[in-house]
């Protein structure tokens, strides 16, 4: 029971600390509705179906963006770690592009493929490849040599070998990435939304910046911060479903 509450202290705080500072009077309601006014406006957006065409549409575009990265992405940094052409090609690339803001090419993006979603799931896939492509090839080349030497001493195959055994001893490292990348995806499809407008949860938080709607604002920002939680425990359960056989499975989870 310990372990499922204590998680939700801390949301419990900073509700009821959210909800003493709408209610002191130091800041008027426009600067911060108060909780409930907030549930009820998600509560009415729900009902009237908008809540849900803004969420599914968003994370269509995060979710398929986070798919063409994570699949892109390993083969990448499997091909790269085989391949001395593919790491004389690429590497320079992934270290430039991976420390830099990809955000900054947003207006160029734009520019290319117009403002629809083609545009928004690219600039997701730009985001969210470089933390794919770094931890599989991390993982890959931690791989251990006597795993290697003893699977071509039983004649196996390059492709044997990379699927029997270096991608499995590598899957701990690169679920490691794609879980890094997938908070990414979200972030960057907000991001997007916001800039360019449209139907979603960014662009229907812009809009009611413009109209002045406050509560629209904040439960923007609560059903944002709602998808990527669920999007967190789904991607760290699916991670304890793949990796089951794994030593980590066993270990003692950490408070």
């Amino acid at each position: 029971m310990a372990r499922v509450t204590l998680p939700f202290i801390g949301i419990v705080c900073l509700l009821a600390g959210w909800q003493a500072a709408s209610m002191s009077g130091l800041v008027t309601p426009f600067m911060l509705p108060r909780p409930d006014v907030v549930a009820l406006r998600i509560g009415s957006d729900a009902l009237s179906g908008e809540l849900f065409q803004n969420l599914g549409l968003t994370l269509y575009r995060a979710l398929a963006g986070f798919a063409i990265a994570s699949l892109a992405g390993i083969a990448l940094g499997v091909g790269m770690t085989r391949s001395r052409f593919l790491r004389w090609l690429f590497d320079p690339v992934i270290s430039i592009g991976f420390p830099m803001p990809k955000i900054a090419f947003l207006p160029v993006i734009t520019l290319w493929l117009g403002f629809y979603d083609v545009s928004k799931i690219s600039m997701v896939v730009f985001d969210a490849i470089f933390p794919v492509v770094t931890a599989t090839i991390a993982g890959t080349l931690a791989v251990e040599r006597e795993l290697l030497w003893s699977a071509r001493n039983l004649g196996a195959s390059e492709r044997q070998m990379l699927r029997e055994v270096v991608f499995p001893a590598a899957l701990p490292q690169i679920m490691t990435g794609l879980q890094v990348a997938l908070p990414i995806a979200l972030i960057v499809c907000i991001v997007a939304e916001m800039k360019m407008g449209g139907v979603g949860l960014g662009g229907a938080m812009i809009t009611a910046s413009r109209f002045a709607d406050s509560p629209g604002v904040f439960a923007g920002i609560v059903e944002i911060a709602l998808a990527g939680y669920a999007l967190v425990k789904l991607m760290a359960l699916a991670r304890r479903r793949l990796l089951a056989w794994h030593p980590e499975a066993s270990a003692p989870a950490s408070v």
